[in-house]
């Protein structure tokens, strides 16, 4: 490869020239129960249009390591934080999404924004739902979200290795729809208390492009652990 295109590629894939998103619109527990990623807005925000108004609530992660403590932000809403999934809950349902306590998975919705924002994605489990991936449990990502370095065309094609590496013009709107299934390792122990859950853990969602990286951050329980709040206290009067 000649030394001024080796250059000018190091340089793209060093230095993003866009800002494209991809994000976790909605998941299930094999178990029962509904979810969304913190940041969500809701049918409010438009598929298609441009950037600015496509991708204001997706999240964006500081460092393409999935292991990375943080709950990400969104241009809309700024930092994520764990109190946010008081708003996911209110647009999904009182019920977290539940996991089996062996063979647990999170399914649901990937949506792709615009075109950095694809997979392949990876995901991490936070036990104490404050954002401490650092000190998180791996997750299998079992169906995948297609992509190559979390790019993929407009069309939602994957594109070849030179595309990938930014090589491409200004990130354009997809506005299109992929499952993912992601399985929870068996003996998984939720212990954080948030929005008047308990028993909750977090997951991180995200590819790994440095336009980014984007995806999500989501809640759930193991099934039969889980309690709220409102739930513990109307037990006690009743005793």
């Amino acid at each position: 490869m000649p030394l001024l295109l080796s250059i000018i590629i190091g340089a793209l894939a060093a230095s993003p020239l866009v800002a494209a998103h991809g994000k976790v619109a909605v998941v299930q527990g094999n178990a029962g129960g509904n979810g969304t990623a913190l940041g969500i807005t809701g049918g409010i925000v438009p598929g298609t249009g441009r950037n600015r108004v496509t991708e204001v609530d997706t999240t964006v992660f500081g460092k393409t390591n999935i292991a990375t403590n943080g709950l990400g932000r969104t241009t809309g809403g700024g930092q994520n934080k764990a109190a946010d999934l008081s708003a996911a809950i209110a647009q999904s349902g009182s019920t977290l999404p539940q996991v089996s306590a062996s063979n647990g998975s999170i399914t649901g919705t990937f949506h792709i924004v615009t075109t950095d924002g694809a997979g392949p994605v990876q995901a991490i489990i936070d036990p104490t739902a404050t954002g401490q991936f650092s000190n998180g449990i791996q997750a299998n990502v079992v169906t995948d979200v297609p992509g190559n370095n979390g790019n993929i065309k407009a069309n939602g094609k994957v594109p070849r290795a030179l595309q990938a590496l930014g090589l491409m013009k200004r990130a354009a709107n997809v506005n299109m729809d992929f499952p993912i299934n992601i399985a929870v390792p068996a003996g998984t122990s939720c212990t954080g208390a948030v929005a008047g859950q308990q028993n909750v853990c977090f997951m991180k969602i995200a590819n790994a492009n440095r336009a980014g990286p984007f995806g999500g951050v989501i809640a759930f329980q193991v099934a039969g652990a889980a309690t709220n709040t409102t739930a513990t206290i109307a037990k006690r009067f009743a005793a």
